[in-house]
């Protein structure tokens, strides 16, 4: 199994090296990086696909068929036409100028730039989802520079696992840029782990997905990945439309649809400003609704916001200029109001609106009465890559069981994360698969609450109990740290380093097992076998009429109280 962390982090070191030489900025590089990623797994799938075309493909007279576009768009993937395939771009000669190559319209190309430029055109000759979107900005790199990134992303790791490592290549990748661009335009990456957590908690199955603010897709991949996972193909199951109003981001967007093999509309520009357009005329049709919106957008104009509508609630205050001066819950009545009679919705937003005050109250109150919402969750600081600001996530459903039909889950997961970095925390896949489990009972889902109780076991062994495994794990830690520093100590000086770092792996290897067992053993001792109840400080299921005595505040700190300390 390779190790896709260190690829991709080696990939990365390379690439932004070459920025550094280039003299571009993160801005200029982003696209035709991120361009020549996508090519790469277009060939790699192209490949693939071609293989099984192959595989019974009739003969005539000796020879076979030869394999034609129609083959390919019958298994939903993209055909590149010779000049636009990976290894041919990468066995050209070094002299372009003086090879005679010519472009789709018949001239003479002078350099690699306009070689890789033309590839583009080629391509997007074939998909009309990629029509205008692909970059064409490859004569601004040198021909050593763009012939050295095709080198880079020509790794043949790429290929040993399929498609889904390069989508997640491109995401790594995609990721990096956008703490390097962030400061552009709001933040346009939203972070896995809060896309994960409200796929996760939505769990798509089939029907019609809109993210009305979808920035660079990630709801799409995650959902698209969702729906894979469970057995069915996304492309047939889902249909997936969205909206975003920076042309840029829209382009990240549907290339990141197709390095995964999705296909969706996205509209893009003025038509798909949120406030005042319904581009696809979704308005109560949609199953589900997924969507990291910007917070607190203010001057939007308030006439043309009321005459597009979408605002099942009313509207919300009107300043003198006839301005809505905080956009937040013209956000979360579209959410609503996009969903039909059995839809569910998820988004990221601001902390401040579970109990803003005036004609916000108001709509949150209606909302409420409506019992169509499902939980909210608290996310602590530093989630973002640019914004230390905190948030909360919304979850809409309109087909709640009788049960809950009058309650509302509280999640406080403020204090519940992973640090990655001095500015960064997030989730791991364990830290979500808990809070997940907490919805799951709450919902009476008892038995995926009990496969994940399994899978712990699976991953920790059969000790007598959690508790049990951890302990057992931190003294084979300290064992490991012990016998490390003696082999360390005892080694010659030429191989010190070697011995260390192979302690290193072990001791990682120790540490992650730990953190499981530590996970397994905060879940269980809150749930047990599997039955929800309130816990202090994390959770609460709030009653409809709990929350009328609140104010109709919706922040999970007022409901869960303060957890003992330890």
């Amino acid at each position: 199994m390779i190790n896709i962390r260190k690829l991709e982090a080696e990939l990365w070191e390379s690439a932004d090296l070459l920025r550094a030489g280039s003299k571009l900025t993160s801005n200029q590089y982003c696209m035709p990086v991120l361009g020549l990623i996508f090519l790469r797994y277009a060939y790699s799938r192209y490949k693939m696909v071609e293989a099984e075309i192959l595989k019974n493909r009739p003969s005539r007279g000796g020879r076979v068929m030869p394999v034609e576009a129609s083959d390919f768009a019958a298994k939903s993937a993209l055909y590149l036409p010779k000049e636009a395939q990976y290894d041919y771009l990468l066995n050209l000669p070094d002299d372009i100028a003086s090879a005679g190559i010519l472009n789709k319209d018949g001239h003479t190309m002078n350099s690699l730039g306009e070689v890789v430029n033309n590839a583009m055109q080629l391509i997007e000759e074939q998909s009309e989802q990629l029509t205008g979107v692909l970059p064409k900005s490859y004569t601004d790199f040198s021909d050593e520079i763009l012939s050295e990134l095709l080198r880079i992303f020509n790794n043949s790791a790429l290929d040993e696992v399929g498609g889904d490592i390069i989508g997640r290549i491109y995401e790594y990748f995609l990721n990096k840029f956008a703490k390097n661009i962030a400061s552009d335009d709001g933040v346009f990456f939203t972070p896995k782990s809060l896309v994960k957590m409200i796929v996760n908690v939505i769990e798509p199955k089939s029907g019609i997905l809109l993210d009305p603010a979808c920035g660079s897709g990630g709801m799409f991949i995650q959902s698209g990945d969702f729906v894979n996972h469970s057995g069915m193909n996304a492309n047939n199951a889902m249909t997936f439309y969205g909206q975003e109003k920076v042309e840029y981001n829209a382009q990240l967007c549907l290339m990141n649809m197709a390095v995964h093999g999705l296909t969706g509309v996205i509209k893009s520009g003025d038509e798909a400003n949120s406030f005042y357009h319904d581009a696809h005329n979704l308005n109560g049709c949609c199953d589900y609704i997924m969507a990291n919106p910007p917070f607190n957008v203010d001057k939007v104009k308030a006439e043309s916001a009321e005459s597009a509508g979408r605002l099942p609630f009313g509207m919300p205050a009107v300043n003198k200029n006839k301005e809505i001066g905080n956009g937040n819950y013209l956000w979360i009545s579209y959410f609503y109001s996009y969903l039909n009679e059995h839809g569910c919705a998820g988004f990221v937003m601001a902390s401040s609106a579970t109990d803003s005050q005036g004609k916000d109250k108001d709509i949150r109150e209606k909302l409420v009465k409506t019992g169509h919402v499902d939980a909210m969750v608290s996310v602590g600081n530093n989630f973002f890559y640019t914004k230390s600001l905190p948030c909360s996530l919304w979850f809409f459903d309109k087909g709640k069981s009788e049960e809950i039909k009058d309650k509302v889950l509280f999640i406080d997961a403020r204090n519940y994360y992973t640090v990655v970095d001095r500015t960064l925390n997030e989730w791991s896949e364990w830290q979500l698969k808990n809070l997940n489990a907490i919805v799951w009972l709450y919902r009476g889902e008892i038995e995926k609450y009990q496969q994940l109780i399994a899978e712990y076991k699976n991953v920790l062994g059969e000790a007598v109990s959690f508790e049990e495994s951890l302990h057992l794990l931190k003294e084979e830690l300290k064992d490991l740290q012990k016998r490390a520093k003696t082999e360390v100590e005892a080694a010659g000086r030429n191989d010190k380093k070697r011995v260390q770092a192979s302690y290193d792996e072990l001791i990682a290897a120790k540490n992650e097992e730990i953190t499981v067992a530590k996970e397994a053993v905060w879940l269980y001792e809150k749930f047990g076998d599997g039955e929800y109840q309130d816990v202090l400080g994390l959770c609460k299921a709030a009653t409809l009429a709990e929350i009328e005595k609140k104010g109709w505040s919706l922040t999970p700190g007022a409901y869960v109280g303060v957890a003992p300390i330890e």
